[in-house]
């Protein structure tokens, strides 16, 4: 078996996530994302937008500065000569995955499907024939709304009962829309700031998507466990089994199939308690440049355990946790210094103002904090341009905070 140090790992995961390639600089291209997608597989999506949609954010990391509206055409817009590259559903979380890879899903469709049907019965009970409607109304109107559906539907007959709003306490056309979601009877045609709009699939996907052949469970379990395996360029099978949020008995028979037949390998690496596994094709970095800003959403850290083991950085998101008990701050970015976790950065987009704030800026034991403020300072900048802002505000809290304010204010 092969042994690999902690520290190659570190490097072959980076790599693997396109942390050792150069920032693409000047015009971002398709092309650019393309290549990123690539490497990544999906890119999660989430609703916090106190910095910048989370979606947007790995792009940049990886990249450097790039107009946002470019994974706006990929995902929610399509053209004769630009298709759509990316469409939503439920991969890791809710994710934008390459529109290829959507058939990979059908199980998770179907187990969806099962597993809340005994949610809807009610539903269906008191507002019988309500799918069929929404449905309807998606295929005369959409995209659409659940909001512009709701009065398309003619509530005020009491069709459907309208509840107030609030995320646990959607209407009945909301769940409708969420459970068609769910079992790929509707998806995302766009959005409209991050709203979503529905559409039928068949006006979104193009044909040969929807006409592909079926994938069978196990086949489908082995190509999301190999586009995991690409992702990582090594982890342990938890590790690729957390990308696409895969269970234990389909993971592992898928894991056990690729390596048999030459596509991954099992691997020991000092330090971890658990076997690895590397995918043939990753490469090993012999070093890991430059500086990226992490949103909490990014591929390269979502699974915490992992990001532990590999950087020997405890991370946690406290945005549930009580402002009195939380350590570093709402939305903290990890800072990725020349391969390694060497800071932590609380930040805010204050858009009324103009100015990026970082409300808490912490380095990492052992690191050196002229040289990460000095870093750090430039990427929040970099940041901060490309985010439309004009300048850079440090707070009081972290030990990094008054090198941090020192450095942007000398240049």
């Amino acid at each position: 078996m092969t042994v690999l140090s902690a520290d190659a790992a570190r490097r072959i995961a980076l790599g693997a996530q396109g942390f050792t390639e150069p920032r693409a600089g000047g015009d971002v291209s398709r092309r650019h994302l393309k290549r990123v997608l690539d490497r990544v597989r999906l890119i999660q999506l989430d609703s916090v937008n106190v910095a910048v949609r989370a979606h947007y954010m790995p792009l940049f990391s990886r990249l450097g500065p790039y107009p946002t509206d470019l994974v706006d055409d990929a995902a929610w817009t399509h053209r004769a000569r630009r298709p759509r590259m990316l469409v939503e559903y439920w991969a890791h979380e809710a994710s934008l995955l390459p529109v290829a890879d959507w058939p990979l899903f059908r199980w998770r469709m179907r187990e969806n499907e099962a597993r809340y049907a005994h949610r809807y019965a009610s539903m269906l009970k008191d507002a019988p024939g309500l799918f069929d409607d929404v449905l309807a109304a998606v295929k005369e109107l959409g995209p659409i709304g659940a909001g512009p559906l709701e009065d398309a539907l003619g509530l005020a007959e009491g069709r459907a009962k309208k509840a107030p709003g609030g995320w646990w306490n959607r209407s009945s056309v909301k769940h409708a829309c969420e459970w068609l979601f769910a079992t790929g009877e509707l998806t995302t045609g766009t959005r409209r700031g991050f709203q979503r709009l529905y559409d039928l699939p068949e006006r979104v996907l193009p044909p040969e998507v929807l006409s592909a052949s079926p994938v069978s469970d196990e086949e489908a379990a082995r190509a999301l466990m190999l586009r995991a395996a690409e992702a990582h360029g090594v982890g342990t099978e938890p590790d690729l089994r957390d990308y696409y949020r895969l269970k234990p008995g389909r993971s592992q028979v898928a894991l056990a199939e690729l390596v048999a037949e030459g596509l991954v390998e099992r691997v020991e690496v000092r330090g971890w308690p658990q076997p690895a596994y590397r995918h043939m094709a990753a490469k090993t970095p012999r070093k890991v440049t430059g500086g990226a800003l992490l949103c909490p959403f990014d591929p390269l850290i979502w699974r915490r355990e992992r990001t532990e083991r590999i950087f020997d950085f405890h991370y946690r998101i406290e945005i549930y946790v009580p402002e009195p008990k939380r350590i570093y701050g709402y939305y903290v970015f990890p800072f990725l210094l020349d391969g390694e976790l060497v800071g932590r950065v609380d930040l805010k987009t204050d858009r009324a103002e103009g100015v990026l704030r970082a409300r808490g800026v912490f380095a990492e034991p052992g690191t050196d904090p002229g040289r990460v403020a000095a870093e750090l300072a430039d990427e929040l900048r970099t940041m901060a341009k490309w985010l439309g802002l004009d300048t850079v505000a440090v707070g009081d809290r972290g030990n990094l905070a008054k090198p941090l304010a020192k450095e942007l204010r000398r240049r």
